[in-house]
């Protein structure tokens, strides 16, 4: 059977304004729309209910609830990075006005996120970094680029956070691991089994486990004690991460806020040492 994303791309060309509408934001978001009711994939996609029902049945299908499973069956088989490839070229025409629309897009996936959230998780997630006696950070990949923003600034304010990125590294890093520590796993689809086996190991030692990931589906999930979500997936080859990264941003502000006084002194030293060295420009 032909794989269901697939489907809507080489029905591109023969979609109206408003089908092209759904095929664009279901392409954009095939982590979360498999679960979507028809009213929510109408209100996100800017249509109506009864012409998401007639996508369905214009896609072959027997209508949405048989579209819906086939999407989440496909939920278990992340598209690859040539496949991304050749939908973004579909979706994305050479106009200017493609540009705008990927802007957007971010914005959508921010508000999704902030619609979605779980205040109690991050919070508790705030506290497991205060707590810390020492935090490991483990992404790979793409995700090296969150993972190093996140450590720059622990490190900063902590003096106590390192990123493992090397995954021949991770054993002999998390040896000493224990249930005081805190370990930050960050993953997206298609998922690195590196991180996955690093955060399993740290859960297995007692480790504090914060994994920021994009579903319920993910399998950071059954080994976190904490778990914040974010939408990355784009019809694209590339990942997202502005809505991660969004993510991030709060995670460190309410740190921040949370130890201001401690921290402020930290900082007022740096500054001092900053200055001597010349770090920034005047």
């Amino acid at each position: 059977m032909q794989e269901v994303y697939q489907i809507i791309t080489n029905k591109l060309t023969e979609m109206s304004k408003s089908q092209r509408k759904i095929a664009t934001y279901v392409l954009g978001h095939t982590d979360s729309v498999p679960f979507f009711t028809v009213g929510q994939l109408a209100k996100m996609a800017g249509v109506s209910e009864a012409t998401v029902v007639r996508f369905s049945t214009f896609l072959g299908y027997s209508g949405y609830p048989e579209w819906q499973k086939a999407m989440q069956d496909s939920v278990k088989r992340h598209l690859t990075t040539v496949e991304r490839l050749k939908i973004s070229d579909d979706i994305y025409d050479s106009e200017d006005k493609a540009v705008y629309d990927m802007f957007q897009a971010e914005v959508s996936r921010i508000q999704k996120m902030a619609d979605e959230f779980d205040i109690t998780a991050f919070r508790q997630a705030v506290q497991a970094i205060i707590d810390a006696k020492r935090i490991f950070i483990v992404a790979n990949r793409s995700a090296v680029s969150l993972g190093s923003f996140l450590e720059f600034y622990l490190d900063v304010l902590f003096e106590n956070t390192e990123l493992i990125r090397n995954p021949n590294g991770i054993s002999e890093k998390l040896f000493r691991i224990n249930n005081e520590d805190t370990v930050i796993g960050l993953s997206f689809a298609r998922y690195t089994k590196n991180t996955i086996d690093a955060v399993s190991f740290a859960k297995d030692r007692g480790a504090n486990v914060i994994a920021i990931t994009d579903t319920v589906l993910s399998p950071l999930i059954p080994y976190a004690d904490i778990a914040l979500f974010s939408p990355s997936e784009m019809p694209s080859y590339i990942d997202s991460f502005v809505a991660p990264l969004s993510l991030v941003n709060a995670l460190l502000t309410e740190v921040g806020r949370k130890k201001r006084g401690e921290i402020e002194k930290h900082l007022t030293d740096l500054e001092e040492v900053w200055d001597r060295f010349q770090i920034f420009h005047k």
